[in-house]
């Protein structure tokens, strides 16, 4: 009963303590999980209705200058197969949305020195340009502020990076030594001040993960409040020094979504691929855990299996019409319905 207890204090929107958010964690089982996703609904469905919102991903370049000790576009992976896309190339992966019903374009990408900021600049201005109605959303990794400031002013309306994990000592087991915390939550905070609609988010169930860091992670989301979170469960790539580590659980990364969005009621919440990856349903069962957003790949075809960050990835050889197809039926399964709006966050 004290889960129930815990789960509702969440609903009425009062914070829990670190020792009781280890408690609900700790203690988890099928009756508080499905209490914790029926009332993620009801707060989602309040805010949201029965919306989901589409992001169209363009999976820019697989080139990397960090060397993150799970990711598999790193730095030392040599069998990676490098590809960089042209501009001419994502306008043509834009037009292809845009046709399909996507009215926001998330360009991501491995931190790549070859795009500089002028090259960047011209790229969201185009799209920005011929897309007006639609929302530009960056992910492509930690740069100075003054650079941010010239792609918001370029026409970007949102920004994406990951903190990964809350605990400094955590993040020092998963990143080169060249990479700090610190230095990531202040590339986030920059991004705040400059007036984008911020996503951050972290891996569950990677390696040296305990209860306590994930609830360092919730309360490092509480305090920064920003307007997207993405949460995948960690799964190990082949050519990384974690190839042989256990990967996260579908289970648990469903129930931080789910706590999420009790904590966060108005914040976009996708579910994500790596979900999809790791269960044939786990999208379906990320949007009824509390999720509203999903995100079909819309690189083009011959590079998706280039692009790879985990083994295993789904969605490789699909046409962007079959992902859209094929997504909207899956949401309306469930008794969703796919919005083919830009799905702003609400204030």
């Amino acid at each position: 009963m004290i889960n129930i207890k815990l789960i509702d204090k969440l609903f009425e929107n009062q914070m829990l303590s670190q020792s009781e958010f280890e408690t609900l964690i700790n203690n988890r089982n099928e009756e508080t999980s499905d209490y914790l996703f029926k009332k993620a609904r009801e707060v989602r469905e309040n805010h949201y209705g029965k919306s989901v919102y589409l992001r169209g991903l363009i999976e820019f370049s697989n080139y990397c200058k960090n060397d993150c000790l799970y990711c598999g576009i790193r730095r030392s992976n040599k069998n990676a197969d490098r590809y960089r896309l042209s501009q001419e190339q994502i306008m043509e992966c834009c037009e292809i949305g845009y046709k399909l019903g996507f009215r926001t374009f998330v360009l991501q990408s491995g931190e790549d020195p070859y795009y500089t900021d002028d090259m960047l600049c011209q790229i969201i201005s185009e799209i920005r340009k011929n897309y007006s109605d639609c929302a530009i959303t960056l992910s492509i990794g930690e740069k100075p502020k003054a650079s941010y400031k010239r792609y918001k002013n370029a026409g970007a309306d949102r920004y994406l990076l990951r903190h990964e994990t809350a605990s400094s000592e955590h993040y020092s087991k998963l990143h080169p030594n060249t990479l700090t915390l610190e230095a990531r939550k202040k590339c986030i905070y920059d991004l705040k001040e400059l007036g984008f609609q911020v996503g951050t988010g972290f891996m569950v169930g990677s390696p040296f993960q305990t209860t306590s860091n994930l609830v360092e992670d919730l309360m490092f989301l509480k305090e920064l409040e920003p307007q997207m979170i993405g949460i995948g469960p960690f799964i190990p790539h082949r050519d990384t020094p974690f190839a042989k580590k256990i990967g996260g659980t579908c289970e648990l990364t469903l129930f931080m979504l789910g706590l999420i969005r009790l904590i966060l009621p108005k914040v976009l919440l996708p579910s994500t691929t790596a979900l999809g990856t790791i269960d044939p349903r786990g999208r379906e069962k990320g949007i009824m855990a509390g999720g509203n957003v999903v995100m079909p790949n819309l690189s083009p075809v011959d590079v998706r299996k280039k692009y790879l960050l985990y083994d295993n990835k789904i969605c490789m050889g699909d046409e962007a019409a079959e992902c859209r197809v094929c997504l909207q039926k899956r949401i309306e399964s469930i008794g969703y319905e796919i919005e083919e709006t830009r799905g702003d966050a609400l204030k």
